[in-house]
């Protein structure tokens, strides 16, 4: 069980989520035969389904523990931006949305037969950069009027000034995680928080052998970057949360996994929700690691409740 008084204070904390928007479409159906036309099964659609993905997943995720949560983001000015809008709005999540008409919203459409993904398509299209300037000083008006922040960036071009988002939210004293993308984490400097997972972490800080090396790697990494801590999430061997004088290993949960498509998302905004209602940062990264474990026994992007968290 989570302390009462962090329960009651996740309802005052005001989390702003920036970053990536995406649309989550799943297909579900039968598999009864193999095409004629070429060598893959023939899926008989029998039921659809629309999630919030990408940022959108990591603000609906703070909504479900109920947070004040908003989300800063660019969608097209399409169906699928309206379907994005929507559901942010039934989710009550406060929508930022910069709908730019030059782009399609981001869509990521799964295939499903039997409870197997079959096929993923994604729709993609890089933000023009007018729209992002405005979502620029959109982020340096509404910084101030939250208590942490956090960026998700899944390299789809939503992120481009992220290095000036972090430096103004700085500015203001504010707490700032990042889940981050590419090879360059340079961007990220100054950033309270770093949530790489393993494949991430290599390609930045490239292999290691052992736990020393890590350990060294990381630390080196989390200096060069002026950060708090940085948390490497490490799928079935846990999490492991480097900070300035200690390192803390946090074993995974037992749980059977049925799904990790956004997983990530639910641990970076339960951390979040944590820290904004005032629990130490090591406690903050075991609920965290708590609500990953659970997430990933659901199907596709999914929430953890209260309840499922004890609070």
């Amino acid at each position: 069980m989570i302390d009462a008084k962090f329960s009651a204070a996740l309802t005052t904390t005001r989390m702003l989520v920036v970053g990536d928007v995406m649309l989550d479409r799943y297909w579900f159906g039968e598999v009864t035969r193999i095409s004629p036309e070429a060598p893959v099964p023939i899926v008989r659609i029998r039921k659809r389904e629309e999630r919030l993905g990408g940022a959108a997943n990591v603000a609906r995720n703070a909504a479900a523990l109920g947070v004040h949560t908003a989300l800063l983001g660019v969608v097209g000015q399409d169906e699928a931006g309206d379907a994005v809008e929507r559901m942010l709005s039934e989710a009550g999540i406060h929508s930022f949305l910069n709908r730019d008409q030059a782009i399609s919203t981001i869509i990521k459409l799964r295939v499903i037969g039997q409870q197997q993904q079959l096929v993923r398509v994604d729709f993609e299209e890089v933000p023009t950069d007018a729209v992002l300037r405005d979502k620029l000083t959109q982020f340096n008006a509404l910084v101030a009027d939250f208590d942490v922040i956090v960026l998700s960036d899944y390299a789809k071009g939503g992120l481009v000034n992220v290095a000036e988002m972090i430096a103004k939210a700085k500015a203001l004293g504010k707490r700032v995680l990042v889940d981050p993308k590419g090879d360059d984490f340079t961007r990220y400097a100054g950033a309270s928080l770093l949530t790489p997972n393993r494949s991430e972490l290599i390609r930045v800080i490239g292999p290691w052998h052992n736990e020393e090396e890590l350990t060294t790697k990381a630390q080196n990494l989390r200096q060069s970057l002026h950060m708090e801590a940085l948390l490497l999430t490490r799928s079935e061997e846990g999490m492991t949360l480097y900070l300035d004088q200690q390192v803390v290993n946090i074993p995974a949960m037992a749980r059977e996994v049925f799904d990790v498509s956004g997983a990530g998302d639910t641990v970076i905004a339960t951390m979040a929700a944590m820290l904004g209602a005032g629990m130490p940062l090591i406690d903050a990264v075991t609920v965290a690691n708590r609500a990953g474990g659970i997430v990933v026994g659901k199907l596709g992007t999914a929430t953890v409740t209260r309840e499922e968290l004890g609070i």
